[in-house]
């Protein structure tokens, strides 16, 4: 009998992190792979849906436009119908927005230019109802002063002093753009670069907070960068004013490339 061959499906869905332990399944713990990966071998009536996203969120940390890629066989004749019977069977903190073929080369975790997240915390008198969704900070933040300090940071550096580092991995990342804005009492952090280590951007926005509050000088985040270790007194922030916006992928003819430079790239650090 001739093998059915396997078909790589792109799976966008967001999620509210409050109630699973990070993306990664775990044994004994609620995860989005897990969860998803059981509505998948529901729907699909397979064994294995093994899945790969684009970022790996800690517990607690939300996404509204994570990405991820799941090689099934055969393919689903009817797609748009296979992200219906999916969001009927997900609980509703967690939703798939699309279900497409992906084109030839897709990775969802090594194709990325970029992955943009947003931290929100709200100095002022916090709404209850975005509570699980922005850090509520006890005093005043200075934007202009956290937005002249983030400028050191950006372009290609080692992070080290924002990660936890993890053995055999690189900590060599393209800081894209980290920008600060506000509206009335709720600050928002957006974050984007080529990839993240693990706790970088709650650390980056532990040291700018520091910044905004007046504990710490402008050039205090440019310094810790420098020093390439990992310094106690900046603080990790809460991951519940965390969300995934948004994943950046290349033109359709770039994807195998982008994917195998990122691997070998990976492998190097």
């Amino acid at each position: 009998m001739d093998r059915v061959e396997r078909v790589r499906l792109r799976i966008d869905l967001a999620y509210d992190g409050g109630d699973f332990h990070g993306w990664a399944s775990q044994p004994g713990l609620r995860t989005v792979q897990g969860d998803l990966e059981a509505a998948l071998a529901t729907v699909l009536r397979v064994t294995d849906a093994a899945t790969v996203c684009a970022g790996r969120t800690d517990t607690g940390v939300h996404a509204r436009g994570q990405v991820v890629h799941v090689d099934v066989e055969p393919e689903p004749e009817d797609l748009v119908g296979l992200t219906r019977r999916l969001n009927g069977v997900l609980a509703p903190d967690v939703r798939v927005r699309r279900v497409a073929r992906a084109a030839d080369g897709f990775d969802a975790r090594f194709s990325p230019l970029w992955r943009r997240y947003a931290y929100r915390l709200c100095d002022g008198t916090p709404d209850p109802l975005t509570r699980g969704h922005v850090l509520a900070w006890p005093r005043p933040l200075d934007v202009d002063a956290m937005s002249d300090a983030s400028r050191p940071l950006l372009g290609l550096h080692d992070f080290a002093a924002f990660c936890k580092q993890r053995e055999g991995a690189t900590t060599v990342r393209t800081l894209l753009d980290l920008a600060w804005t506000r509206e009335t009492d709720v600050v928002t952090g957006l974050v984007r670069a080529d990839a993240f280590c693990h706790h970088m951007v709650r650390s980056l926005v532990g040291c700018l907070v520091a910044v905004g509050e007046g504990r710490r000088p402008v050039e205090w985040p440019g310094e810790v960068l420098r020093a390439e270790v990992r310094d106690p007194a900046v603080t990790v922030v809460p991951p519940h004013g965390l969300t995934l916006e948004e994943v950046g992928y290349p033109p359709d003819d770039e994807l195998a490339a982008r994917a195998t430079e990122a691997r070998a790239r990976r492998d190097a650090g």
